[in-house]
């Protein structure tokens, strides 16, 4: 008598053919005793560790690589002066060097661009225009860029001095008698992302990889020359490159929502919040949260929020969620250390 096989399905298929159910079953095991994972075998608030290299590019003035899971990013940043006298409606400081407004978003001195590589992931494809999404991100870094004000104009000023002998960061005592100082150019930042390799949570990652390489960014230094009226640049083995000042360290932490079926039918059901998701979750999840925070004075401060889609997020998960941010930037300092 001959007898038929059962039919089974390897983990791999059975996540391809279904993956709402897949996600679903290893989030809600049928064994009350076994605990909730993802289908990566992370807990629910569990980020990737993030592993950061400094100084990846060697003719960049800055440069990181980062990586959290298989989501690797590669951030260049790389200085180029521009002259006062090349920007519209500019506006000189004032006393003590105070500007009027807000001279890095005024000038454009901060210009993020991203790049999906072609192979990073199986939906990006070569000989394309730039995707939706690389366009959004660079919004949104560009926005955050500015919004958490952790760099200052000061350190992208190129000054001339009136007596005409000192460079810019001479001391008065270095040059003969007062002198005026006058800006006379500023760098512009031009930071590069580019993505090697996608899987979820984008944001996060090139945020991060901005932060390392600004971190990392050394700009020579320059000076006005009266003669020839155009800045100069010192070599190295005459004056060490400067690094920039910065002010805390902002990062970013995003998490997704999963909702089951019955949810999404009635407006009522099991959810899960997770944390740092990769690119299967973040197709199956309708509402994500960023939140970024710092805590270099010890105390965690909220900089920003952004929330999309859904409805499950409100005050009481968005306190609960401030301390995984927490623990999400311990976690990277330690890796930038």
């Amino acid at each position: 008598m001959a007898t038929s096989n059962s039919l089974t399905l390897s983990s791999a298929t059975f996540a391809k053919l279904s993956p709402h159910p897949f996600l679903l079953a290893n989030l809600q095991p049928s064994d009350p005793s076994t605990p909730s994972s993802r289908t990566n075998g992370r807990q629910p608030r569990q980020a990737r560790p993030y592993s950061v290299n400094n100084s990846s590019l060697s003719h960049a003035h800055g440069s990181a690589v980062v990586r959290s899971g298989d989501t690797t990013v590669i951030c260049g940043v790389r200085g180029e002066t521009l002259l006062t006298s090349q920007i519209p409606n500019y506006r000189a400081p004032q006393a003590d060097n105070i500007a009027i407004g807000d001279e890095l978003r005024d000038y454009d001195l901060l210009v993020p661009n991203v790049e999906l590589a072609t192979g990073c992931a199986p939906n990006f494809l070569p000989g394309v225009p730039p995707t939706t999404l690389a366009q959004t991100l660079s919004t949104r870094l560009f926005s955050l860029l500015h919004s958490s004000k952790f760099l200052t104009a000061e350190d992208l000023r190129i000054y001339h001095d009136g007596a005409g002998t000192q460079g810019e960061g001479d001391t008065e005592e270095e040059g003969f008698g007062e002198t005026t100082r006058e800006v006379k150019a500023y760098w512009v930042l031009y930071i590069d992302v580019l993505f090697v390799s996608f899987d979820g949570n984008p944001f996060d990652v090139a945020w991060a990889a901005i932060i390392a390489a600004l971190r990392d960014t050394k700009l020579p230094h320059a000076y006005w020359d009266v003669d020839r009226e155009l800045v100069l640049c010192k070599r190295p083995t005459e004056k060490e490159p400067r690094p920039l000042s910065m002010r805390g360290l902002p990062v970013a932490c995003t998490a997704a929502v999963f909702t089951a079926r019955e949810r999404q039918k009635k407006g009522s059901g099991q959810y899960w919040i997770l944390v740092d998701p990769d690119r299967l979750e973040e197709s199956l999840c309708n509402e994500t949260v960023t939140m970024v925070v710092d805590n270099t004075e010890g105390e965690t401060k909220v900089l920003t929020i952004s929330k999309s889609g859904g409805t499950v997020v409100g005050p009481a998960l968005m306190r609960e969620f401030a301390n995984v941010a927490a623990t999400r930037w311990n976690e990277f300092r330690s890796a930038l250390q």
